[in-house]
C-alpha cells in the first residue's frame, strides 16, 4: 500500500491529507475524491435505481462494476453485477443509502430488494481503503496531554487547565492581562500558556481528558478575543458526532460527542479502551493492521477495530464489499443437531475450597487457533459446492464442480472444505505477531522497546479475544452463528481431551473453564507424571500449545455467593446500578498465592471496579493473613482491628469512593437507590450524567434520603457512613474464608465473642 496521511479533514467536497515529515507536517488538499455507495439487486430493479439516481444532486456519477457480495461468492470465484454511486460529499453516503432503502426501494419494489455495501464506513478508513493509502505514522508521534477536573469542566473554568499534568497558571508565572476581574485574567493566562506549549512542541496527537474540553478551549478563547488561538495546525473546531448512550452485552455505555481539529488527531481517553488497555503504541499497532486512522482508530471498540481489518482485507484480497445490514441467516437445522450446537464453552465446575500446590495451565489464544488450525470461516461451515447445490460433496468427490471436504466438526456434522478461509487471513497475521512480541519480551530488551512490544501486545490480545464472540453477533458483518457454534464444539473436544489425559497422568482438575484448568495431584497416586510432559503430549495431541501459566502454593475457590450467609442489613448491589464484574460465582472467583510470593485474585471485591480502595486494601490484608495463619480466626482478628480503624471515623473518605455507572437518565429511576442520590447531586451541581457513564461518591448517611444520603468525590466529603463500610468490609472478608465454610453469620459471631486477639495478626 501507498503511505498515507496520519490523519485528514473533509471540507465539502474536498478532503485535506496531513503527512508527518522529519520536522513537522506537510498538508495537501485533494478535490477529485468521490465515495461511492454499491447497490446488488435484479438487474431490471437496479436499472430503474441508475435512472432515478442520476438526477440526484447528491450523485456525481453512477455505474456498474463486477464485486463479490458476500464470502461465499469470493469463495467460489463469482461476481455480482453492482450499479455504484458516487456522491458528492462523504457526510452525503448515508442519507443517499436511507433514500435508496426507504424511499426508492419501498416506492416500486418488495422490502429486501436491494442490498446496499459500502454504506456505514469511518470517513478517514474510507478514504484510505479507496485510496489504497497506509496511514501508520511515518515517524515517532508528539503528545500533548490537556485536562481539566470535571467540575471546572463542567463550569466552563478553563483557569484549571492542566498541561501534561501541570497545572497551566504555574507554567505562566507573573502573567499580567488588561481584561478585567481575577476569573478572565487566569483563564487568559490558562489558554496563553497552552497557546505557547502547542507552538513549542507542535504536537501531533492531542490527548484529552473529555473530548468537551475541545469546544470549550476554542468557544472561551473567542469570548475573551484571544487572537491566534488555535488547537489545530490551522483555525477551527468541527464536531464530527454527537454523544451517544448504548448498551451492549448487557451493560450501558455512553460515547462522548468526537471532535476534529486541522493537522492533529485527538485522542479522548473517557472513550478510548485502546488507550487505557495498551496507550498510543496499541493504537499505532492497530492503525497499521486495519487501516483506521489513528483518531478513528482511538475510539473503536475492539468490534470495530476487528470489523475494520476484515472490511480492508475482504476488498483487497477477496474482492467483497462491506455490506451495510448482515444478510446470511441461521440455516434450519434438525433438532439433535440443534440441540449439540446450541452450547457454549467447557466449563468444569470448581472444587470449592482451600487447594495446595496447584498448577494453572492454559491454551494459548485457543479460540483464534481454532479458527486458523481447523479452516473455520463463514464461507468453508459446510460450504456449497460450484454448482451452487445447498449440499455438500463428499471427500472423495473430484472435478471442478466440488469442494474437498477437510473435516467435520466434532457432534455437529458441520463439514469444513479445505479452501483457505477469510478468518484465518485475519488472524493468522495477529497470531504470528503476537508470538513475536512474546519472544522479544523474553529475551529483556531496553525498556522503552519492551513498553511498545507489550502495547502491540495487548492490543492483540483484545482483538483476538473477540474475534470468536463476534461470529455470533448479530450485526457482525461477516459474522455467522454456525462458525460460533463449531468453535465451541472444537474448545469441548479439545478441554475433554485434556481432562482425560490430565487425569489419566494422575493429576486432578480442581478447576476449569473454557481453556484453563487449575490442577493438582491426585490423593490415589503416589507420583504423577511430571506435568511438562504431560502438557506437551496434550499439545502435541490437539495441535494447540498447552501452556503452563503458573504455580501457585495454594488456590482458594470462592462459593457461589448465593450458598454463603447474606447480610441482614440488605447492604450491596442495589436496583439500577451497574452490576460488579465477577459475581458470577465460584467459576470467575478464586485467590492464589504463586510460589513466586504474588498473590492472584480473580473476581473478588479487590479486583472490582466499584470497590473502595480502603475495602480493597483490607481484602489483601484479610488474604495476607489467611496466608500466614491458615486460620479463618486470625483473619477475623484482623477484620476487627480494620472495623475499629473505620469506626473511629480515622479513614480517609478518599479511600472509601465507590465507583458505578447510571444505567439511564436520574428521571427514569425507579427505585431510591444510592446512584440516584448521585445523579441528583451531579444534577444539582449543574454536571449532566448520562447513562453508561461513572459516578463516584462516598456514603455519607446511608439511612437519609434523598442526595443526602451521599456525596461526590470531587466535593472531598469529610464524614462517612461507618456501618454501611463495616458491611463492605465484612462481605470482603467472607469471600475470602468462605471456602474455609465461614459464612458472614460466622464471621459476625466470631467478632461478638470476646476471643483473645493473637499477637500474629499485628503482623499485617
Amino acid at each position: 500500500m501507498t503511505p498515507g496521511p496520519y490523519t485528514l479533514e473533509f471540507e465539502d467536497d474536498r478532503v485535506r491529507e496531513w503527512y508527518l515529515t522529519d520536522v513537522g507536517v506537510d498538508s495537501r488538499l485533494v478535490t477529485d475524491y468521490a465515495p461511492s455507495v454499491f447497490v446488488a439487486g435484479p438487474e431490471a430493479a437496479l436499472e430503474d435505481l441508475r435512472t432515478r439516481l442520476e438526477v440526484d444532486p447528491k450523485v456525481v456519477e453512477t455505474g456498474f462494476e463486477r464485486w463479490a457480495a458476500d464470502l461465499h461468492e469470493a469463495h467460489v470465484g463469482e461476481r455480482s453485477r453492482l450499479l455504484r454511486a458516487d456522491c458528492e460529499r462523504v457526510g452525503e453516503v448515508r442519507t443517499l443509502a436511507r433514500e435508496i432503502r426507504g424511499v426508492h426501494e419501498r416506492e416500486t419494489f418488495a422490502p429486501g430488494t436491494f442490498r446496499l455495501f459500502d454504506v456505514d464506513l469511518a470517513p478517514g478508513f474510507r478514504y484510505c481503503l479507496d485510496r489504497g493509502l497506509d496511514p501508520t505514522p511515518a515517524r515517532e508521534l508528539r503528545t500533548l496531554e490537556i485536562g481539566l477536573e470535571e467540575p471546572a469542566l463542567s463550569n466552563g473554568d478553563v483557569s484549571a487547565l492542566t498541561i501534561d499534568g501541570e497545572p497551566a497558571l504555574e507554567r505562566r508565572r507573573g502573567h499580567t492581562s488588561a481584561t478585567s476581574g481575577a476569573g478572565e485574567r487566569d483563564d487568559v493566562a490558562a489558554l496563553e500558556s497552552l497557546q505557547t506549549t502547542l507552538e513549542r512542541r507542535d504536537p501531533d496527537v492531542l490527548v484529552v481528558g473529555h473530548a468537551d474540553l475541545i469546544p470549550l478551549l476554542d468557544g472561551r478563547a473567542s469570548e475573551l478575543e484571544l487572537e491566534g488561538f488555535r488547537l489545530g495546525r490551522l483555525p477551527g473546531v468541527t464536531q464530527l458526532a454527537g454523544e451517544n448512550t448504548f448498551e451492549s452485552y448487557g451493560r450501558v455505555g455512553h460515547s462522548p460527542a468526537r471532535y476534529r481539529v486541522p493537522g492533529r488527531a485527538i485522542v479522548d481517553t473517557a472513550n478510548s479502551f485502546l488507550w487505557h488497555q495498551s496507550g498510543l503504541g496499541g493504537i499505532e499497532y492497530m492503525v497499521e493492521r486495519t487501516g483506521r486512522p489513528l483518531q478513528e482508530a482511538a475510539w473503536g471498540s475492539i468490534g470495530t477495530l476487528l470489523t475494520s481489518r476484515q472490511i480492508r482485507l475482504a476488498r483487497r484480497e477477496w474482492g467483497v464489499l462491506a455490506p451495510w445490514n448482515k444478510w446470511e441467516p441461521e440455516r434450519f437445522t434438525d433438532v439433535r443437531t440443534l440441540h449439540a450446537a446450541d452450547r457454549g464453552g467447557f466449563a468444569f465446575s470448581p472444587q470449592v475450597g482451600f487447594h495446595e500446590d496447584v498448577h494453572e495451565i492454559d491454551f494459548g489464544s485457543l479460540y483464534p487457533r481454532i479458527i486458523c488450525q481447523h479452516n473455520v470461516s463463514p464461507e468453508t461451515v459446510d460450504c456449497r459446492p460450484l454448482e451452487g447445490d445447498d449440499s455438500v460433496a463428499g471427500d472423495d468427490a473430484g472435478g471442478d464442480d466440488h469442494e474437498t471436504i477437510r473435516e467435520t466438526v466434532p457432534d455437529l456434522g458441520y463439514r469444513i472444505c479445505d479452501q483457505s478461509g477469510f478468518l484465518p487471513e485475519v488472524l493468522e497475521p495477529l497470531l504470528a505477531d503476537r508470538a513475536r512480541c512474546k519472544r522479544r519480551l523474553a529475551a529483556d530488551p531496553p525498556e522503552d522497546v519492551a513498553a511498545r512490544l507489550r502495547a502491540e501486545s495487548g492490543a492483540i490480545k483484545w482483538v483476538l479475544v473477540s474475534c470468536f464472540g463476534y461470529q455470533g453477533y448479530r450485526n457482525a458483518k461477516y459474522g455467522r452463528i454456525e462458525c460460533h457454534e463449531a468453535i465451541n464444539a472444537y474448545a469441548r473436544e479439545i478441554a475433554l481431551e485434556a481432562k482425560r489425559r490430565l487425569e489419566d497422568a494422575g493429576w486432578r482438575i480442581v478447576h476449569g473453564l473454557v481453556d484453563s484448568f487449575w490442577v493438582t495431584p491426585r490423593e490415589d497416586v503416589d507420583e504423577p507424571e511430571p506435568l511438562s510432559t504431560v502438557v506437551d503430549e496434550i499439545s502435541q495431541a490437539v495441535g494447540i500449545p498447552l501452556e503452563h501459566d503458573g504455580r501457585y502454593e495454594w488456590c482458594s475457590f470462592v462459593p457461589l455467593s448465593d450458598s454463603v450467609g447474606r447480610d441482614r442489613e440488605g447492604v450491596g448491589s442495589e436496583p439500577d446500578t451497574e452490576p460488579d464484574p465477577g459475581t458470577a460465582g465460584a467459576l470467575t472467583k478464586y485467590v492464589g498465592k504463586r510460589t513466586d510470593g504474588t498473590y492472584k485474585f480473580r473476581g473478588i471485591a479487590c479486583r472490582r471496579r466499584s470497590t473502595p480502595a480502603f475495602v480493597a486494601d483490607c481484602q489483601r490484608a484479610f488474604v495476607e493473613t489467611l496466608d500466614r495463619e491458615r486460620d479463618p480466626e486470625a483473619v477475623c482478628d484482623v477484620l476487627e482491628r480494620r472495623l475499629a480503624t473505620l469506626r473511629r471515623g480515622a479513614v480517609d473518605p478518599e479511600t472509601l469512593v465507590i465507583s458505578t455507572r447510571a444505567t439511564r437518565r436520574l428521571a427514569d429511576y425507579r427505585s431510591r437507590t444510592r446512584t440516584v442520590a448521585a445523579l441528583e447531586r451531579y444534577a444539582a451541581q449543574g454536571i449532566d450524567r448520562y447513562p453508561g457513564q461513572s459516578v463516584r461518591y462516598v456514603v455519607t448517611d446511608d439511612d437519609a434520603r434523598g442526595r443526602e444520603r451521599v456525596r461526590l468525590e470531587f466535593e472531598e466529603p469529610t464524614e462517612y457512613d461507618a456501618a454501611f463500610y463495616a458491611t463492605l468490609l465484612i462481605r470482603a472478608c467472607e469471600e475470602v474464608i468462605s471456602p474455609l465454610g465461614w459464612d458472614r453469620a460466622r464471621i459476625r459471631r466470631s467478632l461478638r465473642d470476646g476471643r483473645t486477639v493473637r499477637l500474629s495478626t499485628f503482623l499485617e
